[in-house]
């Protein structure tokens, strides 16, 4: 008699499946003329989860910038259904920059290398691994899953997270909470004691274009209204502004807690102090105390002796929940008379609070997997999906869980040259995952 084929362990199909995502270039430029698209990312996904009975669709909300959708029933249709959400593109990633080609999935001294390890084809993959092993089971879970794998996350959520909300919300019926992209790693703190960061707030998205206008003429001439000049003005007064503290409820309950397990001194009136003993989590952390505002593009002009009649600039503003029209007033003051305001995305922050049932479900199934460890709230300093999701009430977590090595410098990872996860970060990922999902 032949010997049955054994199914796959979720800890080991979990690397197959990342590596296979990380292979299918999703870059995601900005503009649908040049992006890749995701298409072919979401036909894959969707194979492997209508391979196990799963119904997943795939939804196109221009040529080939596709998310997929499904929905696990679970044993209790009548509680609120939880989103479990991952995006399916990345960004550029230039090869000559990279030890090894960043679309290769190549393995190497233990890690898994590639654009999209951390953000978030490891997230995707262990969504796809644990499901799969649960279907083959016949597992059901406690409540009914939306699975959810989008399109655009890196420029904005238009043609992803957006179009779902807005042309499918059919897909969110009945969800009342969501878990995605940035939290549940480790960080590993001053006394050695891990901690797993749970995101449960996120800064606004404020990408701002400045615009002067002025007189043109040629350059060999006096002039007093001069478009170039009235717009650097404005952006190195923005640039070199010193945004005041504000803490929100999650950044004290981070640092009280921080506090609290290693010692340091927390003076709220300095939060800045008690952040620079964090560390290389510093630099995240330290961009959730205020508001920020970064000049990162400039042009004008298109011949040296031609004062151009307009200058252009782009400032990546990104807010504190609830402080999003704060911070323009503020920018508005900076920039003087003479500039025009335009946004090119406009999302505003979110926050909720760290309790509840899921929250304690995250805590158990770190302890469980990690004894000694614990979970905390944080800051977001960037953006991801939730914030689509928020608009329809719905409460939104980051919790992709990693235990990750100590002297790893992860957050410089997320865009970062030799983006890569642990081989062993997937497997535990997928492991409290495997104990997060079955007790919420």
């Amino acid at each position: 008699m032949a010997e049955t084929a054994k199914e796959p362990r979720p800890q080991d199909e979990v690397v197959d499946i990342a590596r296979d995502l990380i292979r299918i270039d999703t870059t995601n430029t900005g503009d649908n003329a040049t992006a890749k698209g995701e298409r072919a990312a979401a036909e894959y996904v969707a194979t492997m989860l209508a391979e196990v009975g799963l119904e997943p669709k795939i939804y196109e909300s221009a040529p080939g910038r596709a998310s997929v959708a499904c929905r696990y029933p679970g044993a209790d249709s009548s509680r609120g259904a939880l989103l479990l959400h991952g995006h399916l593109d990345v960004v550029p990633a230039e090869p000559d920059e990279w030890t090894v080609h960043p679309f290769s999935g190549e393995i190497k001294d233990g890690y898994l290398f590639g654009r999209g390890a951390v953000d978030m084809k490891d997230f995707d993959a262990m969504l796809i691994a644990l499901v799969r092993d649960w279907k083959r089971r016949g597992k059901v879970p406690p409540r009914d899953l939306v699975l959810l794998f989008t399109a655009d996350e890196e420029a904005g959520s238009d043609y992803g997270a957006r179009f779902m909300v807005e042309e499918h919300p059919e897909v969110f019926e009945g969800v009342t909470e969501a878990v995605g992209e940035v939290g549940g790693f480790s960080m590993t703190l001053p006394n050695d004691l891990r901690v797993y960061v749970v995101q449960t707030a996120e800064k606004g998205l404020d990408w701002l274009r400045l615009r002067a206008t002025g007189r043109p003429g040629h350059g060999s001439m006096l002039h007093d209204d001069n478009a170039v000049t009235r717009l650097t003005r404005a952006v190195a007064n923005i640039g070199q502004h010193e945004f005041p503290v504000e803490m929100t409820p999650t950044v004290r309950q981070f640092l009280e807690s921080v506090s609290e397990l290693t010692g340091i001194a927390f003076d709220p009136n300095n939060p800045d102090e008690t952040v620079a003993k964090l560390g290389p989590v510093a630099r995240l952390i330290g961009a959730t105390l205020r508001n920020t505002a970064n000049p990162t593009r400039l042009n004008a002009g298109y011949k040296t002796n031609v004062i151009p009649s307009t200058a252009d600039a782009v400032i990546d503003c990104r807010s504190l929940p609830g402080r999003n029209d704060e911070l323009e007033a503020i920018l508005r003051e900076l920039a003087g008379p003479g500039i025009d305001f335009e946004y090119e995305i406009r999302q505003p922050g979110y926050e909720t609070s760290f309790d509840g049932v899921l929250v304690d479900a995250m805590a158990e199934a770190i302890r469980q997997a990690d004894p000694g460890a614990r979970t905390v709230p944080y800051m977001l300093s960037g953006g991801t999906d939730a914030k689509a999701f928020a608009t329809l009430g719905i409460r939104c977590f980051g919790f992709a869980p990693l235990k990750l090595p100590a002297d790893l410098d992860f957050t410089a990872l997320f865009h970062g040259i030799d983006e890569r996860v642990p081989l062993d970060g997937l497997k535990f990922g997928v492991d409290v995952m495997d104990r997060f999902i079955s007790q919420s």
